[in-house]
């Protein structure tokens, strides 16, 4: 049987998902991919990642001779510039001409540019391919102002990547009167606007840009409504128009507003020419995701083969995260009265915004928004997509979502064919029978084997939860272990370390594990022999197991340099002090920052400084802050009675007493604590690990709050309590956490997960349920007992000392791809562009 030839012209993210769904369902057919570009398919979705580190080959979708390797010949930098129907023939620029029996047009989309004046002047970019962020970081180099016009999602993504570049101003203008406006309703835009704001981006709304002005570079836009803004450089990013050129050319039909028009098995007006991705219009829509593309492909494949499937209009939810901000909308975010009811939760203060839009009779979710956090996501689309009946108090959907709550609930009443992974197309069905039939029972297994989690990943913790429930209904005992190396949990590995007395790495895992080891179980390791024994981190071979954090005992910070950051015990310090701090910050010429802990960090160390600074600094009574480490960071406080009218207690000498009683102490992740001598908070108490607040009739002690992307406030564990029994409380909640907290896991997370929640860690700590209390307070004090200061300790041993040289054959020299700028009288890293070039 002659072996039929398929030609598909574009290289992108569809092109390169239909060979490689072709590759596993078909041996019949020849395969030749022409792309534009000189480099293979790389990801689009996550290209904002170029600017944090990732280069061009960490984003490619495949091996360089994966094409090779599957019986594909792919032509690099030679599109095709002609297609022949009547002949069957394409013709590419470099003069290849050959024949098909099926064509992939997969053409993708161009970037929208608007017809303004002074669009062709030097500083002026679109924001769409690799080629294209090159130019605009090589540009960056040289300006300290950039803006982008368009506020939709490839608006702002352009937005974080002229943020990455560190550029002193960053601008967004939107001809609409609210960002993203075509997945978000008003209130979300508000709230999301603030947040941007928050983080330094600026945003213009309403405007029009009629010219740029500036002679051969830009300087600044115009807009209609006479205002002007100064620029050095401009990113277009306002949407996208189908590449339907070549198909209008060889007479396709085309929508009005372009796109080749296919039907439901993206067959174009050509039977025997196929359509997918962007540059497809299929019942008047274009769809600009990448997973209604991988959808299409699927289709045309299923077409080609003879097993036809057809395609149907595509759920166009989408989850992101805009420059650190949760943004998600799913089913019809804007439907409204009369047509809906509609469940607003808003909070301003965290910037949270959550919508849901309910049928009249309130029995379906038909669609929302959700802002600050879009932890629901996942339980809310299929909640949509199945049509699955709304509890009696809907609002616990968004008002009450919890980390623990979020996918775990609902998933598994969820029918078979619920579309778990959008992306590649994975059915709840495919998973639990991949768990099942095939026996994956690890997200890299059913990653193998299903694809599904390896597009986006939003999907991830709803493929977990079902494995781990398929897993528990086929009678399988779920232990959460550390990784492939020790099929232990972290409470295990915690037990036996102790039992066997092991203190290196090397004897843990020869006794415990096997293999040699990676990057998930070395410093988790590392960090559990630190806090059974109490020893130097470096010593006993350990430093090659650690982080880079804790390899140098110092933060590695942007541009190779580090931070030293000394324990200020409770924010208080002496006028000698800051003069010990400001002299050795000038003669190592560091920069200078108050931190929000009340202490002073100190940038721009090189590695060969770090002993010479931390031997000053020790000499005037100074020691590690354990700034690097997964332990306490320190311990805030106010001034308390001892300066404030309202102050109830020595807010200031209990703070000083917590940290010093638990500095070093180290733990599955960093925690912070605060003492407030009032109710009135200044310390903020109850957004830490754990705070404490004084009472007319002693201390109130809260526990597992924190901070950061996700906010928590703290819960009351115990009232009215004296210093002592606050300690000893306390000494029981921190010993419970590291024995039984998962890797990397906060205090407040730990508690979304326990069993039980607040009560039963009442019950545990107060009431001694699980009657450890004496043996954690005793190994509390073992360890208060055996505290030393780890830079203390690396100054005075030789042996560690060597380990901070930065060239082993010079130990004076430094690294010269170090490298600094002047800011504000102060220096900071020169930018990364800046010292690879």
């Amino acid at each position: 049987m002659e072996r039929k030839k398929i030609i598909i012209i574009g290289n992108g993210m569809v092109s390169y998902k239909f060979c490689e769904k072709f590759a596993t369902k078909s041996q019949n057919f020849d395969i030749q991919v022409f792309g534009e570009e000189s480099r293979r398919a790389y990801d689009r979705v996550h290209l904002t990642e170029f600017f944090n580190g990732q280069s061009a080959e960490d984003l490619s979708l495949c091996k360089e001779n994966w094409y090779s390797d599957n019986g594909i010949e792919l032509y690099l930098g030679d599109p095709i510039i002609k297609i022949d129907r009547d002949r069957k023939m394409v013709y590419s620029a470099k003069g290849k001409q050959l024949s098909y029996d099926y064509l992939i047009m997969a053409t993708g989309s161009a970037p929208f540019v608007p017809s303004i004046v002074g669009i062709d002047k030097e500083g002026v970019f679109v924001y769409r391919t690799i080629d294209d962020l090159e130019k605009i970081k090589a540009y960056a180099l040289n300006a300290r102002k950039g803006t982008v016009i368009g506020g939709g999602l490839l608006g702002l993504e352009a937005a974080k990547a002229l943020i990455d570049l560190d550029l002193e101003e960053t601008h967004v203008v939107e001809f609409a009167p609210r960002l993203m406006p075509r997945q978000i309703d008003e209130q979300a835009s508000g709230i999301l606007q603030n947040k941007l704001s928050d983080l330094g981006l600026q945003v213009l709304l309403n405007k029009e840009t009629i010219k740029i002005e500036g002679e051969d570079s830009i300087h600044s836009l115009q807009f209609r409504d006479g205002s002007e803004l100064r620029t050095e450089m401009l990113v277009i990013s306002a949407g996208i128009r189908p590449r339907d050129e070549l198909a209008r050319d060889c007479g396709l039909e085309i929508g009005a507003r372009g796109g080749v028009v296919v039907n439901k098995y993206m067959q174009t007006s050509d039977p025997d020419v196929f359509a997918i991705g962007e540059c497809a219009l299929f019942d008047d829509s274009i769809y600009g995701l990448v997973a209604p593309g991988y959808e299409m492909a699927e289709v045309a494949i299923n077409k080609l083969i003879g097993t036809p499937k057809s395609f149907k209009s595509f759920d166009m939810s989408t989850k992101l995260k805009l420059i650190g901000v949760d943004v998600a909308s799913f089913g019809d975010p804007f439907i409204a009265e009369p047509d809906a009811r509609t469940i607003v939760f808003e909070n301003k203060l965290k910037g949270i915004y959550k919508r849901m839009n309910i049928s009249n009779d309130g029995k379906h979710l038909m669609g929302g928004v959700l802002i600050g956090d879009a932890s629901a996501y996942n339980l809310l689309l299929q909640t949509v997509t199945n049509k699955i009946l709304l509890p009696p108090n809907p609002e616990d959907l968004i008002i009450e979502a919890t980390e623990k709550k979020s996918s775990a609930a609902g998933i598994i009443g969820l029918p078979d064919d619920a579309l778990i992974c959008s992306c590649e197309g994975v059915t709840k069905g495919a998973i639990c029978s991949a768990v099942t039939d095939q026996k994956c029972e690890s997200i890299d297994a059913i990653k193998k084997f299903t694809k599904a989690g390896t597009g986006c990943g939003g999907c991830i913790p709803m493929v977990k939860d079902l494995m781990v429930h398929t897993m528990k209904q086929n009678g399988k005992y779920i232990r959460n272990v550390v990784c492939e190396h020790f099929d232990l949990s972290r409470q295990e590995l915690y037990d036996l370390i102790r039992i066997h007395e092991l203190d290196n790495y090397n004897d843990v895992l020869d006794n415990l594990g096997k293999g040699d080891g990676c990057e998930i179980c070395k410093p988790l390791v590392s960090s559990l022999l630190a806090s059974i024994w109490n020893e130097m981190i470096l010593k006993k071979g350990n430093d090659t197991s650690q982080d880079s954090n804790d390899r140098y005992l110092a933060n590695i910070q942007k541009g190779g340099s580090y931070s030293v950051v000394p324990r200020i015990p409770g924010g208080e310090i002496t006028p000698e002090k800051l003069i010990v701090i400001g002299n050795v910050a000038h003669k190592y010429g560091l920069y200078t920052k108050i931190t929000g802990g009340q202490r002073i960090d100190m940038f721009g160390a090189h590695v060969n400084d770090l002993p010479f600074i931390w031997e000053e600094l020790i000499a005037a009574g100074f020691e590690s802050g354990h700034a690097y480490g997964k332990g306490l960071r320190t311990v805030k406080s106010c001034v308390g009675s001892t300066w404030c009218r309202f102050g109830l207690h020595d807010s200031v000498s209990f703070a000083i007493q917590i940290e010093e009683r638990y500095k070093g102490l180290r733990a599955p992740h960093k925690y912070k604590s605060a003492v407030s001598g009032c109710i009135r908070e200044c310390a903020e108490a109850q957004s830490k690990d754990f705070g404490i607040i004084a009472t007319e009739r002693g201390w109130n002690l809260y526990v597992c709050g924190n901070g950061g992307s996700k906010p928590q406030h703290a819960q009351l564990l115990a009232s009215d309590i004296d210093s002592e029994t606050c300690i000893r409380y306390i000494d029981r909640f921190l010993m419970f956490y590291i024995k039984t907290a998962d890797p990397l896991t906060r205090t407040a997370t730990w508690l979304n997960k326990m069993d039980g929640g607040i009560e039963y860690l009442r019950n545990v700590i107060l009431n001694d349920s699980l009657n450890m209390a004496k043996q954690w307070e005793y190994e509390m004090d073992q360890f208060v007992l055996s505290y030393a200061c780890e830079w203390k300790a690396a100054v005075e041993d030789p042996e560690v000392r060597k380990k901070f040289n930065h060239f082993v054959n010079a130990p004076e020299e430094r690294d010269p791809s170090v490298k600094f700028e002047e800011m504000r009288g102060q220096k900071k890293a020169a930018n990364w562009s800046a010292v690879a070039i």
